[in-house]
């Protein structure tokens, strides 16, 4: 095979284009919203950051996953995988202003006359609502920052080493032992990425109400984040497959291993969601009810209700169905539609914490827009890179082969 035949093909040129005036015209209105209105502002670009640090952090973790497993479904979107791991460089760049932003996520406020407490600025020791010790010194703003240096030096060196590997592989194709490193690597890789994704989640969303606690919290990300990667691969996928020579190699059996697996992932979320609201529920320990008063309450009780039609029920039903799941131009938007739902969820989570207004404003459409765009602008750029099959991969011919089990 060769390399050239393999690479992007024009359908990912004009990705790139629309994406980077999608992402400039995002970035207009948020710098707008920036300017008028900082506090809403970074709220929005809370919401925005969490949903690009999804795609790459998903993709990260399905790439380890693919090289533990070996299984032939991570074959056909290795690359696309391992394009959007490399935008984590970018996204890196994105946490950046919620730096600057912490005096407006993490300080005490007030919502409809009940003052929610901020970890910035506590009451003092002895008050109600004072932080305990462990958290006086985990949540300050230098180890805060120090952290997300942590974690990104994390996923960043993960990244690094597996599409290293993955260039090497093209090189030595015949190399058992560079095949070994490949699942050697991924199962620690994978620990490591679901460690630090915790953390972050509790530092970027769960703190933002620092007396509520939830152990099952970073594992609703993590599933989150497989759901959007997974959806982005399909997308991805099916664009390629509309042009030669990728039209010749995409079959139905590829589209219904990664809608089974899109279906899979929803579920696993699904029982995330409703364990944590199991244990709670049947707890009904003051300190712990906070999280889902406040989002079942009120506007937000029709958000829950949406989440969980549009999220879990639609599709669930949907993904069902084997023709679905093998039909490129319904699995194309369900996949789409998914991503959508992803924002929606964030928005639930993380939005309830600073008004009872249950509905989506200008600015959190613009940071989302901004972000978005430019993250699948950076993507796009990532995968003409290289060629979008792992040319050096003993199983390729194999996984591209056009037979039906």
């Amino acid at each position: 095979m060769s390399a050239q035949e393999y690479r992007a093909p024009e359908s990912v040129g004009r990705l790139e284009k629309r994406a980077l005036v999608v992402g400039v015209l995002g970035l207009i209105v948020s710098i707008v919203g920036w300017i008028t209105n900082a506090p809403d502002f970074y709220r929005s670009y809370l919401l925005a950051f969490l949903l690009v640090l999804g795609l790459s952090l998903g993709s990260l973790g399905l790439l380890m996953l693919q090289h533990l497993t070996g299984g032939q479904w991570g074959i056909m979107i290795r690359r696309p995988l391992e394009s959007a791991t490399r935008v984590l460089w970018l996204v890196a760049v994105f946490s950046v202003p919620l730096v600057f932003g912490m005096k407006y996520l993490y300080t005490t406020h007030t919502v409809d006359d009940q003052t929610r407490i901020g970890w910035l600025n506590p009451p003092p020791v002895g008050h109600e609502g004072a932080l305990s010790d462990l958290q006086q010194k985990y949540l300050t703003h230098n180890f805060f920052i120090l952290r997300i240096v942590i974690y990104f030096a994390v996923w960043i060196g993960l990244m690094l080493l597996f599409n290293r590997l993955s260039q090497q592989q093209d090189v030595n194709r015949d190399d058992r032992a560079l095949r070994a490193r490949f699942k050697f690597w991924a199962g620690p890789g994978i620990i490591l990425y679901v460690f630090a994704m915790t953390f972050a989640a509790i530092d970027w969303s769960m703190s933002l109400s620092p007396h509520w606690a939830s152990t099952i919290y970073g594992f609703l990300f993590v599933a989150g984040q497989a759901i959007s990667a997974m959806a982005l691969m399909i997308i991805t996928v099916i664009m390629f497959s509309r042009s030669e020579p990728f039209a010749g190699i995409v079959h139905k059996r590829h589209l219904h291993d990664l809608g089974n697996l899109l279906f899979a992932f929803n579920m696993l979320w699904a029982y995330f969601s409703f364990s944590q609201l199991l244990i709670i529920w049947s707890g009904n320990q003051p300190e712990e009810i906070t999280f889902y008063r406040s989002r079942l309450s009120g506007g937000w009780g029709y958000v829950a209700v949406l989440v969980l039609v549009l999220h879990f029920l639609i599709p669930f039903f949907a993904l069902l169905s084997r023709d679905v799941k093998r039909n490129q131009s319904i699995l194309a938007k369900i996949a789409m539609w998914m991503i959508a739902m992803r924002c929606l969820d964030l928005f639930w989570l993380t939005r309830p914490e600073f008004t009872s207004r249950a509905l989506p404003t200008l600015w959190d459409i613009g940071a989302v827009l901004a972000l978005g765009g430019i993250w699948l602008w950076f993507f796009a750029v990532q995968l003409k890179q290289q060629p979008l099959l792992p040319l050096g991969e003993p199983k390729l011919a194999e996984a591209i082969g056009n037979h039906e089990h």
